[in-house]
């Protein structure tokens, strides 16, 4: 059910070369280094995984020291209806749905702030 999550660190680098050490006896590489103009606070972010990024990090400042976690969407019409149930549940729009070739080429998203400033997603494949 859980795509993938992200954390936030306090420092990037240090947390770079630690989860690229840590992670390695796992199968678990840097899949993804995300540059600082991709993302919405202008830092850098790092994805971690096998077949794809599952799990994430950026500098605290880029998630307001907040939690990300994206679930899994059985089609762009669920991402749709989580969104809009979302917003209609009191979260705060983060960025609607659409594609985001930027993470992946059939990448089909939304984001919404819970009620404690989280970062909640619901995200398609394709």
């Amino acid at each position: 059910m859980i795509d993938h999550l992200g954390i936030p660190v306090t420092d990037y680098a240090r947390s770079l070369a630690f989860y690229k050490a840590a992670l390695a006896p796992l199968g678990v590489t840097l899949l993804m280094d995300v540059p600082a103009e991709y993302t919405e606070a202008k830092q850098p972010a790092a994805g971690f995984g096998k077949d794809k990024p599952f799990f994430w990090f950026g500098p605290e400042k880029q998630v307001v020291g907040h939690a990300h976690v994206a679930f899994i969407a059985a089609s762009r019409a669920e991402v749709d209806a989580f969104y809009k149930a979302a917003i209609a549940a009191g979260g705060r729009d983060n960025g609607p749905p659409g594609p985001r070739p930027h993470y992946a080429e059939n990448y089909y998203g939304a984001f919404v702030r819970d009620p404690d400033g989280h970062n909640i997603e619901a995200v398609h494949r394709g």
